[in-house]
């Protein structure tokens, strides 16, 4: 057996005590560090390489300690231990919901130790190291109010999701009131007006109660329903976003037109922005100013997107539109006025259907995460699988369910969507 163990503890007895028993197993190197980092962001700084095993003491200080497992446990790289000389139910059920694949109880008893390592030799075997993908963050930030936002953010997130095959978060920043949840034919009992009423509260596991999930396999932190009177700091929306990030491979935020939250971490320079505008005179003002004043610096991290996009019933052509965003826009997304009615009324994501809109918001996704931007399937293929029938519009398409259960039937309190009109049918305005 050959491992490299790290052994976090700030109580000296117990971290020797457990250092003495891994020093009596033949080809385990063991490295103990005496204190827990000053902040979490620090952690990896700390370790400063890659360890098959980190054994976390809980007794100096717990809380400390379940940051330090969350964390590690978020990378996926590396099996996280706790030690504690406590026989804690309850605790032990935290910190394994935390991430911790073993909890041994001291003192150490030599068949526990010996168990425990051998499962950590088995998966090293199984599945080697290999770096870790940086986790994404994606902001969605609109040039006014009614440029599509949402509409864009939500289908994105949905496509992402599918077309990454990675766990994606969407979050809607849209206070007091937001839309993604009708967007997605979806309804939350909790809100970002849960996350942030109380930052000091927020951890993974709390966040994780407060999402649904969409049967794409998306998740989602929706606005409230009602209004709220939350007032979120600055500080607590740097928190959700760490934690969201931490937890997620990619994290999707709709920011409506909030630059107000500029000062957060939502403008974090590993952020890639999509900016939405429309080709009008008052929307192109607009994202001049905003590229102008806040993202003239973020080169590839800014994309503009041109929504309601139709080449030929406009007043600029693509030269005079390039100069007023100082740059050429990177998507296109044309103007099917009937396919977003339709699908708004009836509460299915565009992104689920075959359309104009929906394959450039596929292209989207595919290039977020360093696919080629055309899939090539059979005719009768949609670009994430077979089309399927789609469900009556009399009832959401998609119901949700609470994390981590699949989704279950529909409950009281969802969304219930009459039958369109025959003019919504026919796609008329």
């Amino acid at each position: 057996m050959s491992l490299s163990t790290a052994i976090i503890d700030p109580d000296d007895r117990n971290r020797q005590e457990v250092a003495d028993v891994l020093t009596g197993f033949q080809g385990i190197t063991v490295r103990e560090f005496p204190s827990f980092p000053a902040n979490i962001e620090e952690l990896p700084r700390m370790l400063e390489r890659h360890y098959d095993a980190v054994l976390v003491g809980l007794d100096s200080d717990p809380e400390c300690a379940f940051d330090v497992v969350e964390s590690l446990a978020a990378s996926n790289s590396t099996a996280v231990m706790v030690y504690s000389a406590q026989t804690n139910f309850e605790l032990a059920i935290r910190f394994m919901r935390a991430g911790a694949r073993e909890f041994l109880t001291l003192p150490l008893l030599r068949a526990d130790i010996i168990g425990a390592l051998a499962r950590v030799s088995i998966r090293h075997s199984a599945a080697p190291h290999t770096k870790k993908a940086s986790r994404k963050l994606f902001v969605f930030l609109g040039a006014k109010g009614g440029c599509g936002v949402t509409t864009i953010a939500s289908n994105f997130a949905l496509a992402l999701a599918q077309e990454s095959g990675q766990r994606t978060l969407l979050i809607d920043f849209g206070l007091p009131l937001g839309d993604v949840a009708i967007n997605l034919g979806m309804s939350a009992q909790y809100s970002t007006a849960n996350a942030l009423e109380d930052p000091s509260r927020l951890d993974a596991n709390f966040l994780r109660s407060l999402l649904v999930k969409h049967r794409s396999g998306l998740f989602v932190l929706p606005a409230p329903g009602e209004f709220s009177a939350v007032r979120a700091t600055n500080e607590a929306i740097d928190k959700l976003l760490a934690i969201a990030r931490q937890s997620f491979d990619s994290v999707v935020v709709d920011a409506g037109s909030r630059v107000d939250l500029r000062e957060t971490a939502l403008f974090d320079e590993s952020a890639l922005f999509y900016l939405i505008t429309q080709v009008g005179v008052t929307e192109l003002r607009n994202s001049n100013r905003l590229i102008s004043q806040f993202l003239s610096t973020r080169g590839r991290k800014l994309e503009i997107v041109l929504n309601r996009y139709t080449p030929h019933a406009l007043l600029f052509d693509d030269k005079q539109i390039a100069k007023a965003l100082t740059r050429p826009a990177t998507w296109k997304i044309p103007d099917d006025y009937a396919t977003a009615r339709r699908t708004q009324d009836a509460a299915h994501p565009i992104a689920l259907q075959d359309s104009p809109i929906s394959k450039v918001i596929h292209q989207m996704a595919r290039s977020a995460c360093g696919l080629p931007a055309n899939s090539k399937k059979k005719r009768g293929f949609f670009l994430f699988g077979r089309r399927k029938e789609t469900k009556p519009l009399s009832q959401p398409a998609h119901p949700a369910g609470l994390w981590p259960l699949p989704d279950p039937p529909r409950e009281e309190g969802e969304w219930s969507f009459p039958e369109p009109s025959k003019a919504a049918k026919a796609g008329t305005r």
